[in-house]
């Protein structure tokens, strides 16, 4: 929850991953908030008022995930609303003159974008999401210290760039709301 939040604050792109990585540590412990707590938040260095906020936030994760049957998969609600949001902001940047940057940036990971779509399971998603789940899945790779070959480095590289632009942008755009024309 505390890492949550901050990521939430400072980086919506890092925020999103890592509650796909909270998801995927829930269903790890069997989405039980008794194995969390002693498997996983007694292992931080937090005190018993924080240990018990964490075990509020992950009970309240375990409800909705089970509300939403997302036991096994998938991504409880307030993370697609996060989703949609950066997809929404994404078009409204493609449709826009005044983001030239983001548009050339855009082009020049298309091709990854469509050569992962075309390998991935799910040919429906959005551009974002595939872009999001190439990023999610290389990390989970380097957590398993697992190889990943140069293409896919270079890849991730230039996906990374991209998200990072469309991460700056909506960070601005709840500062002060952007401007599309």
């Amino acid at each position: 929850m505390l890492i949550a939040q901050e990521l939430r604050r400072k980086n919506i792109a890092e925020y999103l991953l890592y509650m796909w990585q909270v998801e995927d540590t829930i269903r790890a412990f069997g989405c039980s908030l008794s194995r969390i707590r002693r498997e996983y938040i007694d292992r931080f260095d937090y005190t018993d008022e924080q240990k018990e906020d964490e075990a509020d936030w992950f009970g309240n994760l375990i409800r909705m995930m089970n509300e939403e049957g997302c036991r096994e998969k998938g991504h409880i609600q307030i993370n697609k609303v996060v989703l949609q949001q950066l997809e929404e902001l994404h078009a409204q940047l493609l449709g826009s003159s005044k983001f030239p940057f983001y548009n050339s940036e855009y082009y020049k990971v298309l091709p990854y974008i469509v050569e992962l779509r075309n390998h991935g399971a799910n040919k429906e998603e959005n551009e974002i999401e595939t872009c999001f789940n190439s990023l999610y899945g290389v990390m989970m790779l380097r957590l398993q210290k697992k190889d990943i070959s140069l293409e896919t480095q270079h890849a991730v590289k230039e996906i990374s760039t991209f998200i990072g632009m469309l991460n700056d942008y909506y960070l601005k755009d709840k500062q002060e709301p952007l401007e599309f024309e």
